[in-house]
């Protein structure tokens, strides 16, 4: 009969890498994020580099939210003595995919002991971040402009169901009428990156909570991959490329902790179901849209 993995290990696996490529990756993602910021606001950091300054709140409460992100994954995979790497950002031109990143992740070298710390692992990284995002959006908010009518033509983000209650609880009115300040917009796709990040398929973050819940199941993650393909159809044609790379992702399948037997306790399974529910309040059907005929 096997025994539980402990809570908490005195002395983890270490930590292999280089800490210099962490680091260097790290202050280049900055730099675009922060160039990112600036285009948002219009301003050409390229030919203008002074107008980077315009660009660090928003690039700078971005790096926050997915820095504390990567950091709830790894402190969690030190508590339950799980080799991993430290957090590696991936950096991205400015223009695309509009934030100046493509993100960051960390590299898990050992097998998971038990579904207990894949959950704990698995959904420590998401609720980190979430609720930095969260506070970066209500903050946000209240530095936003109000107009008094939805603009006419315009490129928009959408809405969750968690940003629009957001907006009327900071602001009173629909989210269709706000002009986001740069620490809103940050907090909106940290908000975004989190939904992707909590997609209940593969070894997704949202996959791991899944498979740590309910253990091996196709069921969900198909039934979802068919959602999107249907909204890539009808409403944002990105969400085309997540249905191929999540099928993908089902194939692969999930692997196996040391210690599949031992299920969640009670108060971790209630914590799924949250996270699961963290998913459906942050997710956007149509992250982009255009508002009227754009000249």
């Amino acid at each position: 009969m096997s025994t539980p993995e402990p809570a908490f290990r005195s002395n983890p696996p270490p930590a292999r890498g280089r800490p210099l490529v962490n680091a260097l990756l790290l202050v280049a993602t900055i730099i675009t994020t922060v160039a990112a910021g600036a285009v948002w606001e219009d301003r050409d950091p390229i030919s203008h580099p002074e107008v980077m300054l315009s660009g660090l709140p928003f690039g700078l409460t971005l790096i926050a939210i997915l820095l504390v992100h990567e950091a709830g994954h790894y402190l969690m995979c030190l508590r339950h003595g799980v080799s991993a790497s430290l957090p590696y950002f991936v950096p991205a031109p400015p223009l695309f995919p509009l934030v100046g990143t493509f993100g960051a992740f960390i590299r898990i070298r050992s097998r998971f002991p038990n579904r207990v710390a894949l959950f704990d692992i698995g959904a420590g990284g998401p609720w980190a971040g979430f609720l930095v995002a969260l506070v970066a959006m209500a903050v946000g908010l209240s530095r936003s402009t109000v107009l008094p009518y939805p603009p006419q033509a315009s490129v928009e983000v959408g809405d969750s169901i968690l940003t629009t209650a957001l907006s009327w609880l900071v602001l009173g009115v629909d989210p269709t009428r706000v002009v986001l300040d740069p620490i809103a917009r940050a907090g909106w796709f940290g908000l975004f990156v989190t939904s992707l990040n909590l997609i209940p398929v593969g070894q997704l973050d949202g996959g791991h909570v899944l498979y740590a819940a309910f253990g091996k199941t196709r069921f969900l993650p198909s039934l979802l991959v068919a959602f999107l393909l249907w909204l890539g159809l009808t409403r944002w044609p990105g969400w085309v490329m997540w249905a191929v790379i999540l099928t993908a992702l089902i194939l692969l399948g999930h692997p196996t902790t040391n210690d599949d037997p031992q299920p969640l306790d009670a108060p971790r399974f209630v914590g799924a179901l949250a996270t699961m529910a963290m998913f459906v309040l942050t997710f956007v059907a149509e992250p982009l849209k255009i508002v009227g005929d754009l000249p």
